[in-house]
């Protein structure tokens, strides 16, 4: 201690320019074993590796607030993690520190996790909030007042929640509808639930909902008949003209699809079934696009008609149309569809390994935009013939007819609707596993299924927000 005592001694006179002249060596040699001097000597230390370590701990502190500390945004309604990974803070090595809480993360609707080093929760409000990590670093007193840092917290809105919901106005001369439409029934052997409901878009403005839909069973006969509409967007009364074309598929079949008109075509499946006869697939397929043909270009009339009578254009009421007639026969299910637009039919076999879609779209360069039954150029075209479906199954799980409102969010593109496991993923999403956790029990017992389907479709898809239609067989 005495050498440590005059090493420090020997530096203090060195930095005030004291020197010891040699005459005085002993007597310097005294006064540095004097035990106050040395206790003197030792308190100087002590207090200068305390300033030291009060240095250190005072900049680690800073670093730690100065440091900008960047975590995700959260989202008003939607479960949120940020793992803080506070041992980077400030560029330490180690971590040092000791002991971290929140202050007020509850009023947000969030906690925080020491275990994991976690905000955790489901915030209930939205803004930008500097929230408050008050913490202690290693070498600070247990009893010491805690340290703060602010780091910046944006919480958005619930996107749903940005978007108004309001009624459309009912008047004589406006063709108006109810914003949201849905059904449950017996379809001869099969079941049919349907819902149809106002796209966000439409609903933000007040305006109407364009899609329709309408189905009927033919008990003389045991066809059923399914069919859905989505009017344009950009046409004013497109609202009415998919009305108009579901209706009129269903009142065309309603007077026409009689046993004896029908009669040619159950002799030919017989034939086509049991492999006897002669193009028998061909006479069938010429038998649908004659009778299926002339319901198309009826409802085109008629809306035609109706534009002339109301002094109205005729693409004033622009809407696509698809349809499908369906019958239980001994050996399986005849189906039969024809559709314009961008609107799928998708068959599901009984095991879920098959997709057929029954038509193909009007979208992209194929189909050269989407056509409308309301254009006349479309029973000109030599693409007309293919525009029509038959399908002879023993069973099927689903036939599901939708509009774009479904199919753009739920398959993005075309090609997506080609692929089984997209099918598949979309059944799944049905069956709840989706973001809101809703299910449609697809069940001929479950009385609440038309309002779990029109639940369903309020499911959230950015930049998704036409009307929506969705028609399952099952």
């Amino acid at each position: 201690m005495n050498q440590t005592t005059k090493q420090y001694i020997d530096t203090l006179f060195a930095q005030i320019n004291i020197v010891v002249p040699s005459r005085r060596k002993q007597f310097f040699e005294e006064f540095v074993q004097n035990e106050s001097n040395i206790k003197a000597v030792k308190t100087i230390q002590e207090n200068q590796e305390m300033m030291i370590e009060q240095w250190r701990i005072k900049n680690i502190i800073q670093d730690i607030i100065e440091t900008h500390l960047v975590i995700p945004n959260a989202t008003v309604g939607k479960p949120y993690k940020a793992i803080l990974d506070l041992g980077k803070l400030g560029g330490m090595e180690e971590d040092n520190i000791v002991f971290t809480e929140f202050e007020n993360l509850e009023h947000l609707g969030l906690a925080y996790d020491n275990e994991s080093e976690s905000i955790n929760g489901t915030p209930t409000q939205s803004g930008d909030f500097k929230i408050s990590m008050k913490f202690r670093v290693r070498g600070e007193a247990d009893d010491s007042v805690l340290n703060e840092k602010r780091i910046p917290l944006i919480i958005n809105a619930d996107p749903k929640s940005l978007w108004k919901d309001i009624p459309s106005t009912q008047q004589e001369d406006n063709y108006w509808k109810q914003d949201k439409a849905d059904a449950f029934d017996k379809l001869g052997d099969r079941h049919i639930v349907v819902a149809s409901k106002r796209g966000r878009s439409h609903a933000n403005v007040g305006s109407f909902r364009d899609d329709d839909f309408a189905f009927k069973h033919f008990p003389d006969t045991g066809w059923n008949l399914v069919c859905v509409a989505d009017g344009a967007g950009s046409a004013k009364f497109s609202r009415k003209g998919s009305k108009l074309a579901c209706d009129g598929i269903i009142d065309y079949f309603s007077e026409n699809l009689t046993a004896t008109s029908f009669a040619e075509f159950d002799n030919l499946l017989l034939e086509h079934n049991a492999g006897i006869g002669e193009d028998t697939q061909k006479k069938l397929n010429l038998f649908v696009y004659n009778k299926l043909g002339t319901a198309a270009f009826t409802v085109h009339k008629q809306l035609e008609a109706f534009a002339t009578d109301t002094q109205a254009n005729l693409k004033d009421f622009h809407t696509t149309l698809i349809f499908v007639l369906f019958k239980k026969y001994d050996f399986g299910y005849a189906i039969l569809s024809f559709g314009v637009g961008d609107c799928p039919i998708g068959l599901l076999n009984k095991d879920l390994t098959e997709i057929k879609l029954m038509n193909w779209l009007d979208v992209g360069e194929y189909g050269g935009g989407t056509r409308f039954i309301t254009m006349s150029e479309i029973f000109s075209s030599n693409k007309f013939s293919t525009r029509f479906g038959f399908k002879l199954v023993d069973d099927f799980s689903y036939l599901m007819l939708m509009t774009d409102g479904i199919y753009d969010p739920k398959f993005v593109v075309e090609a997506n609707l080609e692929k089984i496991e997209n099918w598949q993923a979309f059944l799944d999403d049905l069956g709840g596993n989706n973001e809101e956790k809703i299910t449609v029990a697809f069940n001929p017992e479950n009385i609440e299924i038309a309002n779990q389907l029109s639940a369903w479709m309020d499911f959230w898809s950015s930049g998704n927000h036409d009307d929506r239609t969705l028609a399952v067989i099952f």
